[in-house]
C-alpha cells in the first residue's frame, strides 16, 4: 500500500497544530484543532487559498450560532442536534463546500460542549484552536511542493485506455465473461471520474510566466481532447456489452467487417498516444498520415442496412453505429490536435 502526498500532508498538518496550540496554552482546544487541521487538507496550493478564507468564516459562524444558542436555550444534546442542522443549514444557503461545512459543524460541537471554565474564556480557547487547526493546514498546503499533475493524469488515461481498448477487442470477438465485463465496466467508469478529478485539478494549477502559461493552455487543450476520446472508447465498450447478443447473430462476413474496422480504429488511438509520448521514431513525412484510416462511416452505413428487409429490427445496430461515428469524429479532433500541438512544439 503507497502513501500518497495528501496523507502525508494531513499527518504533518495535525503535529503542527498540536504544537501550536500546546505553545499558546490551548489545551482545551487540541482535539478541536487537529480535527480542523485534518478537514482543511487541499490537494492543491491553488484550493487552498481558495478555501482558507471560507473556513474561517464557517469558524465564525459556528462559533456564534454556538455560543448564542448555550447563552439562550442552554446546551442539551437535542439543542446541539438542532444547532448542527441549523448551521448546515446556514452553510448551504451561503454555498459552501462540504469540507468547509464540516469546520463549521466541528465549532459548533466544539463551543457547545461541556466545561468548567468560565464560558466565554472556553469558547475563545476553542475558537483559536480550530483557527489553529485551518492555519496550520494551509501552511502546510505551501511548504509542501504539490504534485505533478500533469504527468498523473496522462499515466491516468494511458492506463484506463489501455484496459478499456482490450476490453473492446476481446468483447467485439465475443470471448468475454459477461459477468466479469460487467464489474470492469464498473471499475472502468470510476476509474474515468477520477480522471477527470485530476483533470480539474491539472487546470488549477497556476502558472506566472506568459510562454509557460501558452504552452499549459494548449496542453489543457489537448488533455481534455484525450479524455474526451477516452469516453467515447468507453461509450463504444458499453455499447458493445449490451448489443453482445444481437451482434452476434448478425451475418458473419459482417461481424468480421466490425472486428476489422474497430481494431483499425483501435490501433489509430493507440497511435495516437504513442505520438505523444513520442515513442514513434520520427520521419521526413508527417507520422500521423501513416496512421490506417479505419472506413467507420462506411461500417456505420452497412449496419444501419443489415437488417433492411426487417422493418421491426432495422434499427437495432443504430446505437452502435453512432457511438462508432462519435468516437470516430473525436479520434480525428484528437489527431489534428495532435498534430497542431506538435508543430507548436517544433517551432
Amino acid at each position: 500500500m503507497r502513501v500518497g502526498a495528501r496523507a502525508f500532508k494531513t499527518g504533518v498538518a495535525t503535529a503542527v497544530a498540536f504544537y501550536v496550540s500546546l505553545a499558546f496554552g490551548l489545551e482545551e482546544g487540541l482535539f478541536a484543532a487537529a480535527i480542523a487541521a485534518v478537514s482543511s487538507i487541499q490537494p492543491s496550493i491553488y484550493r487552498s487559498v481558495q478555501t482558507i478564507v471560507e473556513q474561517i468564516q464557517a469558524n465564525i459562524i459556528g462559533v456564534a450560532l454556538g455560543i448564542i444558542l448555550v447563552l439562550t436555550v442552554g446546551n442539551e444534546p437535542f439543542i446541539i442536534g438542532f444547532a448542527i442542522v441549523t448551521v448546515i443549514a446556514i452553510c448551504i444557503q451561503l454555498r459552501m463546500k462540504e469540507d468547509t461545512t464540516f469546520i463549521a459543524i466541528i465549532a459548533v460541537i466544539a463551543i457547545m460542549d461541556t466545561t468548567q471554565m468560565p464560558f466565554f474564556e472556553f469558547a475563545g480557547i476553542r475558537f483559536s484552536s480550530i483557527s489553529v487547526g485551518i492555519v496550520s493546514a494551509f501552511l502546510v498546503n505551501l511548504a509542501f511542493l504539490p504534485p505533478k499533475y500533469e504527468t498523473k493524469l496522462f499515466e491516468d488515461i494511458n492506463h484506463t485506455t489501455s484496459d478499456i481498448l482490450q476490453w473492446i477487442r476481446v468483447t467485439t470477438r465475443h470471448l468475454s465473461d459477461q459477468p466479469s465485463l460487467k464489474k470492469e465496466i464498473d471499475r472502468l467508469g470510476s476509474d474515468l471520474s477520477h480522471v477527470e478529478q485530476t483533470y480539474n485539478l491539472f487546470s488549477e494549477e497556476r502558472t506566472y510566466s506568459r510562454k509557460r502559461g501558452y504552452e499549459r493552455a494548449r496542453k489543457l487543450v489537448l488533455f481534455r481532447q484525450l479524455i474526451h476520446t477516452s469516453n467515447k472508447s468507453f461509450q463504444v465498450l458499453t455499447t458493445l456489452h449490451k448489443m453482445d447478443d444481437d451482434i452476434e447473430n448478425i451475418p458473419q462476413e459482417m461481424n468480421k467487417q466490425i472486428i476489422a474496422e474497430v481494431d483499425k480504429t483501435l490501433h489509430t488511438h493507440e497511435k495516437l498516444i504513442l505520438m505523444y509520448l513520442g515513442r514513434i521514431r520520427k520521419k521526413e513525412t508527417d507520422p500521423l498520415e501513416k496512421i490506417s484510416e479505419p472506413d467507420i462511416p462506411i461500417l456505420v452505413d452497412q449496419l444501419l442496412h443489415a437488417y433492411e428487409e426487417d422493418n421491426d429490427d432495422r434499427l437495432k445496430l443504430l446505437p452502435l453505429a453512432s457511438t462508432l461515428m462519435d468516437y470516430h469524429h473525436e479520434l480525428l479532433r484528437l489527431k489534428r490536435l495532435l498534430r497542431s500541438y506538435q508543430n507548436s512544439s517544433h517551432n
